[in-house]
């Protein structure tokens, strides 16, 4: 999966990174891919990183945490240009999901390459053993999720011992999931006087824990919590009747461009895509039902424009970026307001405006209007039926629908993880809620693991439904502003 990397057109100063110390091979680099200007949380950081500080940085997704690390991992392991080793990396970048893993080494990997350095990821979820060979080989910077990492630790085809610098990013979603504990215990077997990043959006009691057990003094840098509303976003309540909710998503998502809608459950994300391919939208799922494989297709499908919708639990509402996201709709209004933001957070990024629709119905009024409230948003709320104009206003562009016949239910146990199996995935910390996907530590919680059959992954309705058969139509998907 190579979802697009974020583009940076505004600065808050007149500052450039060879200013903040970067390189010039990686400012070339950084120039090739439209990245010319540091955003506020990488002018502030950098300079500390690059000492050698450690550094605590709290900033909202898509205020450019990534860059603010990747840049001082690799500009401080160039200067000291120590030899590669076997199985043991000079850099450590710690995040929750595999999908977030994926595209920060997607970032930093032709970075790196200017440097002569060496980057990998490590997760669950797929096979082992090609990541043990990469490990043998020798890698200068690990990407990786806690459970995997931690196996690779145990069966010894990993050291930490040699790890200059690491970086936890992400680290209150850590903590949501339950990955503090696994976390601990690699970051005890770091080298004690090591460079320490933490990034997180807010400090919660198991954040700070990692705070002062790990980090030195820590410079602390603080620019947009991801609590703080983005002033691009206009937020919008649509108040529809039930059996208006399906005719109204359809309006919203056949739209020019690329929308996130968000469900509550995988069964509810798996049931709306499959009909909103039957009504014509190009439309894919993201939920922990699905294997590795299809979930990285799919992802794929959406950053490169076959599908212009992706449905997805809150599985997507955290450390993933697609370019030019411009409309965020929650089908179902989450449960708390950081999950509100957090999902919200898909649009109006680096820099760019995006429209929040939630869609409530007459049971749901008192939930959305505290939801709100909490969120600390100002939603304009419209009580509308599908038609209405205002849709267009927030979906603009002709609608193209191209139905397609409901995909039928997969009906075998190789298409979705079933519930309740060995391998679903809800909280890390035991072996009943770990992902057992070769490994007794990975954990990745409601992300699902692989359905096999003839040790090939089996195909899934979303890969029927979604991502081949637009393929197959070879349609053209209008997006927002370009790539």
């Amino acid at each position: 999966m190579a979802a697009s990397r974020p583009r940076q057109t505004t600065s808050s100063d007149s500052l450039t990174f060879a200013d903040l110390g970067v390189p010039d091979a990686l400012n070339r680099v950084l120039a090739a891919t439209g990245v010319d200007r540091p955003f506020p949380i990488q002018a502030a950081t950098l300079p500390d990183a690059l000492a050698g500080r450690d550094v605590l940085g709290r900033g909202r997704t898509g205020s450019g945490k990534t860059y603010a690390f990747v840049l001082a991992v690799l500009t401080r392991l160039a200067a000291t240009a120590a030899p590669r080793q076997a199985g043991r990396p000079r850099a450590l970048i710690l995040v929750p999901t595999r999908e977030l893993a994926t595209q920060i080494d997607s970032v930093m990997a032709p970075l790196a390459q200017a440097l002569s350095l060496r980057t990998m990821t490590i997760f669950g979820g797929v096979g082992a053993r090609p990541q043990v060979a990469g490990l043998r080989a020798g890698v200068d910077v690990l990407v990786a999720c806690p459970g995997r990492l931690a196996d690779h630790v145990e069966t010894g085809h990993a050291r930490l011992d040699a790890v200059e610098i690491t970086v936890l990013d992400e680290a209150d979603h850590m903590a949501d999931l339950g990955f503090l504990p696994t976390v601990r215990r690699l970051l005890d077997q770091t080298p004690r006087g090591g460079q320490r990043l933490l990034f997180s959006a807010t400090l919660d009691a198991g954040v700070d824990v990692l705070v002062r057990r790990f980090l030195t003094d820590p410079v602390v840098h603080s620019v947009d919590s991801t609590l703080s509303p983005v002033a691009a976003m206009a937020h919008h309540v649509l108040h529809v009747h039930a059996e208006d909710r399906l005719a109204v998503l359809v309006e919203l998502t056949a739209a020019p461009g690329r929308t996130v809608v968000f469900t509550r459950t995988k069964r509810g994300a798996k049931t709306l895509a499959r009909r909103l391919v039957a009504a014509g939208v190009a439309a894919v799922e993201l939920h922990g039902n699905l294997a590795q494989g299809a979930r990285t297709r799919n992802l794929q499908a959406f950053s490169d424009g076959q599908a212009q919708a992706l449905v997805a639990t809150d599985i997507a509402a955290r450390g993933i970026h697609v370019d030019d996201v411009a409309l965020v709709v929650h089908a179902d209004p989450p449960v708390e307001h950081k999950a509100y933001l957090h999902r919200s957070g898909r649009t109006a990024r680096a820099g760019a405006a995006g429209t929040v629709v939630t869609l409530m119905t007459d049971g749901q009024v008192p939930e959305v209007r505290e939801l709100t409230r909490k969120a600390g948003v100002t939603a304009t709320t419209t009580r509308l039926r599908p038609g209405d104009a205002l849709l267009r206003e927030l979906a603009p562009g002709e609608r193209t629908l191209v139905p397609q016949p409901m995909p039928q239910p997969a009906g075998s146990r190789h298409e979705t993880q079933r519930a309740g199996s060995r391998h679903e995935t809800q909280r890390a910390g035991s072996r009943h809620e770990t992902q057992r996907t070769g490994s007794r530590h990975e954990t990745q919680p409601a992300h699902g693991g692989r359905g096999r059959r003839g040790g090939k992954p089996a195909p899934t309705t979303s890969e029927r439904s979604g991502a081949a058969a637009f393929s197959a139509r070879a349609r053209p998907v209008a997006r927002h502003g370009g790539r």
